[in-house]
């Protein structure tokens, strides 16, 4: 038999200071990511400058993936409601079985 020795895990360091935290921003290069890229996604992002917009064939292409991927929802959350519903009845068909079975054992005892 081997036994287990309780692993002490170290403590949590303390969290940097507000002084620490500015120290550390005002170190950083303009170039760091954190400066670069957008805090939130443009509102209407319309194509890259420089890229021409969509041709109407991979708009359309788009168009259809999309409403694929839509309907394809909508049939999973259909199956989900019926597994759903299936689950409670499934539960109801076993408690009246359980609860038959207790009546059987009573009855046989």
């Amino acid at each position: 038999m081997s036994s287990k020795a309780k692993r002490v895990l170290p403590t949590r360091p303390e969290p940097p200071s507000a002084e620490q935290i500015l120290a550390d921003v005002q170190g950083t290069l303009p170039s760091d990511p954190v400066f670069v890229l957008p805090a939130e996604p443009p509102q209407d992002p319309g194509p890259a400058p420089g890229c021409p917009e969509p041709a109407a064939e991979e708009r359309e292409r788009l168009y259809r993936q999309i409403r694929s991927y839509v309907g394809m929802n909508q049939r999973l959350q259909q199956s989900r409601e019926q597994l759903q519903e299936r689950r409670r009845e499934l539960q109801r068909v076993g408690e009246a079985l359980e609860r038959g079975i207790a009546e059987m054992r009573q009855k046989a005892f």
